[in-house]
Formats: structure tokens, sequence, C-alpha cells
């Protein structure tokens, strides 16, 4: 779980600025989109076949 701890003299819309990027950090909002519809096994291997070619394409 991601927490934040808000200083005194703290504005709101910083610390929910902080909030955003941790969460981007630690990849919670990504896994809570992956995980919002069921995706069947032969989707995920495609999918995962993709990223690791477009990995490959950047490297080389």
């Amino acid at each position: 779980m991601s927490e934040i701890r808000i200083s005194e003299n703290e504005s709101f819309e910083t610390a929910l600025k902080r909030f955003n990027r941790k969460i981007q950090q630690d990849g919670i909002l990504a896994e809570a989109r992956r995980r919002e519809h069921f995706e069947k096994p032969s989707m995920k291997r495609k999918r995962k076949e993709a990223t690791r070619r477009r990995k490959m394409q950047r490297r080389g």
C-alpha cells in the first residue's frame, strides 16, 4: 500500500501530486487496469510476446 506523509505547510494539491507520482512508480494503477477485466491465457501470452518484441527492437 502506498502512503505519503503530509507536512504541516504542504497544500492538498502538492500532496495529491506526490501521491499520484508514487502510485505510478509503484505500478499500482497499471496493475488495477490490467486486472479490471479477465484476460484469456492466450491473449496474455500474445501481450507478453508483443512487449518482449518491442523491448528487443528498442535495444538493437
